[in-house]
């Protein structure tokens, strides 16, 4: 990347690539850091796929190796810096507890990235039926490489592994389907699966504004011939984002201020809004099936980026083979951070435990297990931290069978009725203006604040655009596990809408007495999502809503393992914008990309709750 990269980009860049090496993913993705050799040779190759296209490969061999060994592959398109073999990684393996261990390590640039040849696809469609060689995917990449280590590095044991962060957690999601017989272990983690649905691009229908501007700002450049980085399409420097963002204005603003075309993945963005062939070949879930491999999929509940797809991919093996040997694993991460040598606290959060070092005991044991046969691997199907009480849980299943599923009733008087409805007749209304969007968190910076998903929503409260309906002192614990589903109904005065469902903890005046973290009173939020309401019914078929008439709304937010403790409160908070986080919507049923500023208009929206129309969230719960 260029020197004079700006703080706004870097910062997404950080984010999405994760080439945050040094503090969260450097042990996935390597560094340009140079180790004392000896350790290792390393090979420079490019291997040949089936249709010709050469793809760049660093192998890395132990030198005194003692018994032959497995592979294990990392296939990126974030760069397998450093170059040239005379120049070495600074860590092999996924942790620091693979430093004693020894493995062929493979590091890949896939298709049309950096020193690869070739014409990169973002999310590259699988193909299920290939009828030539001219039909490839990730699957047949990654088959064609896996054919080629075992034929051309010595001393191989026949066994392959392959895991991977984000997006090279979704060319490890890839590799499953058509799988080499060779491919015993395939670890997803923060798997990018299905961008309309729920990761990078849209949540629910619902752009992703400020990630993907920056992103594709440093990712996207296009590229004629194979070279070792990518320059930024546009200089940009971004202090406060709300204030950039709201002055850009509509959305196809940003190719005149920034992308001029040039960027491909940007432009495809925003030309597939629906949910069309575009979007449907690139979700993988669909074709997780006959899996043979083993597969560890590894998730955080702080992920701002690729929760969705850690939640998904495992949900989608589950269903798709009723034989399989599929684990989750579920913490209290952001993206990324399980690979942080210690992860025992986020913002105001003390997990009183180191998390990362945990998982690390996990994942060493299943790439040793399946890939060496050395030691066990007897991990619970579902391993998962539960917040609130800040403890490891092991499952079954997951969700676990032991819940039921209980109603949180939205009523008058900003109440919130825990199971039982109220016979209360009325609705609720605030006026969403796109001028005065509401701001996803309360803080000012240029790229994306992570801790929003744990922020004090008190900001959000003192707005009258924004609905609070809260519980009362809970008398004693009570946990969620699994998705919660919000099931309101609504009218607004335009044609579209934004839908924001907050699910909060609200601590008690004397929480800071627990801790020395100052999170007295704090309303921390817990879940939230998005829809575009246009969305409601289908994601390839949008339709507007009638001004006036009332109508369901009812989506799916993300999973939670989270106890509110006794003396806590809860609190749900719905509101139409979450800037700019995610872009306005116009409140007009139109294709948002080709929106003026004149077609952004206010609403007044009402949800209502009584008997005909029971506004509420729907979700599981512990049995007492």
């Amino acid at each position: 990347m260029k020197s004079d990269r700006t703080l706004f980009t870097k910062n997404i860049i950080l984010m999405k690539c994760i080439c945050l090496l040094a503090s969260l993913l450097f042990i996935s993705f390597g560094s340009c850091a140079q180790p004392a050799k000896g350790k290792y040779t390393k090979l420079e190759r490019m291997i040949t796929m089936r249709d010709g296209v050469k793809l760049y490969t660093a192998i890395y061999v132990p030198v005194n190796a003692t018994e032959k060994l497995p592979f294990l592959m990392v296939r990126t398109p974030y760069s397998c810096n450093p170059y040239g073999e005379d120049k070495y990684r600074q860590q092999f393996g996924p942790s620091k507890l693979f430093d004693n261990d020894e493995y062929i390590h493979v590091y890949q640039d896939v298709r049309g990235r950096y020193m690869s040849e070739g014409k990169f696809e973002e999310t590259t469609p699988h193909i299920a039926n290939k009828k030539s060689n001219t039909d490839i995917d990730e699957s047949s990449d990654t088959y064609d490489t896996i054919e080629w280590l075992l034929k051309n590095i010595t001393n191989n044991n026949g066994k392959v592994g392959i895991y991977g962060i984000s997006y090279p957690g979704f060319y490890a999601t890839a590799a499953i389907p058509n799988a080499h017989p060779a491919l015993k272990a395939v670890s997803p983690q923060a798997p990018v699966t299905d961008e309309f649905e729920g990761d990078d691009a849209y949540h629910r229908g619902a752009f992703f504004l400020m990630d993907n501007y920056g992103f594709m700002n440093g990712f996207d450049h296009p590229r004629d011939t194979p070279w070792t980085s990518y320059p930024s399409i546009c200089n940009v420097e971004v202090k406060d984002a709300y204030d950039y963002y709201l002055k850009l204005g509509p959305i196809k603003n940003a190719n005149t201020l920034c992308f001029n075309n040039k960027s491909k993945i940007w432009n495809e963005y925003l030309q597939h809004d629906t949910k069309d062939e575009y979007w449907q070949t690139r979700n993988i879930r669909t074709h997780l099936k006959d899996v043979k491999s083993a597969v560890l999929v590894v998730g955080g509940w702080y992920d701002a980026e690729d929760l969705f797809g850690a939640l998904k991919t495992y949900e989608a093996i589950e269903k798709n083979n009723k034989q399989n040997n599929s684990r989750l694993v579920m913490g209290p991460w952001t993206h990324g951070a399980w690979a942080r040598g210690n992860w025992s606290s986020f913002g105001s959060m003390d997990f009183k435990s180191n998390t990362s070092e945990y998982y690390h005991k996990l994942e060493h044991d299943f790439f040793s297990f399946h890939l060496k046969g050395t030691g066990n691997f007897s991990t619970a199907e579902a391993t998962i931290f539960e917040t609130g009480s800040n403890e490891w849980k092991e499952y079954k299943t997951w969700p676990p069978a032991d819940v039921k599923p209980v109603d949180w009733f939205l009523s008058s008087n900003q109440k919130l009725e825990l199971g039982k409805f109220a016979a209360v007749k009325g609705n609720d209304e605030y006026i969403s203006d796109p001028a005065n969007p509401v701001p996803y968190m309360n803080t000012n910076r240029g790229g994306r604040n992570n801790e929003y998903m744990i922020a004090d929503q008190r900001f959000a409260s003192e707005r009258k655009d924004v609905l609070r309906y809260e519980s009362t002192v809970l008398q004693e614990d009570v946990t969620l596990w699994g998705p919660i589903t919000a099931d309101l109904f609504i009218s607004t005065t335009g044609s579209d809408a934004d839908f924001v469902v907050k699910v909060i903890d609200v601590l008690p005046a004397d929480a800071g007495t627990e801790n020395q973290k100052d999170v007295a009173g704090m309303q921390r939020l817990v879940r939230a999502e998005i829809l575009r309401g246009k969305f409601r019914n289908s994601y390839t078929k949008p339709e507007p809503f009638v001004p006036g008439k009332i109508t369901r709304v009812k989506f799916e937010l993300n999973d939670v393992a989270h106890c509110f403790k006794k003396g806590h409160k809860i609190m749900v908070q719905i509101q139409s914008s979450w800037f700019p986080l995610v872009d306005r919507n116009p409140q007009k049923f139109m294709r948002i990309p080709e929106a003026n500023e004149s077609d952004f208009q206010k609403a007044t929206i009402k949800v209502y709750f009584d008997a005909a129309h029971q506004s509420k969230l729907q979700v599981l719960q512990a049995k007492n």
